[in-house]
């Protein structure tokens, strides 16, 4: 018995980047940011990788849940355009992340999240938590090393809080997902930062499971952008 234990708590640090989490926090302030937003001229503006992040929460389930840890999963190289037309509603964009560019359990990014964190995660665990998202089983980077978003259609609450239609390509599958994002500007960037349940299954990805269903991850995860465009 301990001996499975133990091949469960090892399987279970190895389960990553799909997650149960029901417990939405606000995106970070933007300091220089202002209330509202006033569209720069119509045109192609190319969104700032260093200013703008994709995280993931991921989460625990199962019995066995308490053998593993909750993990976060960061991208700091996002790329992309943005089409500015003469309303938000007008306006378009595209975004590239390399699957390769996902680093895993960041102390500083752990502490951001607070309490469902705590401490540092060993190297080791790291490692096992990338290897397993970056694999056949789930992203599988050697085949697919970028994930794509393509905005379709902006629409729907006020110009400082639209939902962007999008057409997602990640592991050789497409989904159609709405996401709802709030703009916030400046006369030097607009950036765009929101919070929204994300299901695996919705993105064509089976959610894993372990010992039948001791050791798993819940089909829904949590996915937090900030997402910034300089103007000037």
């Amino acid at each position: 018995m301990f001996k499975r234990i133990v091949i469960a708590a090892f399987a279970l640090s190895l389960a990553s980047c799909v997650i149960p989490t029901h417990r939405p926090s606000a995106p970070r302030a933007l300091p220089t940011a202002v209330a509202s937003v006033s569209l720069p001229p119509a045109g192609t503006y190319a969104i700032d990788s260093s200013g703008s992040e994709l995280r993931l929460l991921i989460y625990r389930a199962g019995p066995l849940a308490a053998l593993g840890h909750n993990h976060v999963v960061v991208s700091r190289s996002v790329t992309g355009v943005v089409q500015v037309g003469a309303t938000v509603a007008e306006s378009s964009f595209s975004l590239t992340v390399p699957v390769e560019s996902f680093v895993v359990d960041e102390s500083q990014a752990r502490r951001e999240e607070g309490d469902d964190f705590p401490g540092d995660i060993p190297r080791d665990a790291k490692l096992g938590t990338r290897r397993n998202m970056l694999s056949s089983a789930l992203l599988d980077a050697e085949h697919f090393p970028t994930i794509t978003v393509t905005c379709i259609t902006l629409s729907g609450g006020t110009p400082e809080d639209p939902v962007a239609e999008l057409t997602v390509h990640v592991a050789g599958h497409e989904a159609k997902l709405s996401a709802p994002f709030h703009l916030q500007g400046n006369a030097y960037r607009i950036v765009a930062t929101g919070t929204m349940e994300l299901r695996q299954s919705a993105l064509g990805l089976t959610p894993h499971s372990l010992l039948h269903g001791a050791l798993q991850v819940e089909d829904a995860m949590q996915l937090k952008f900030s997402l910034a465009v300089p103007i000037s």
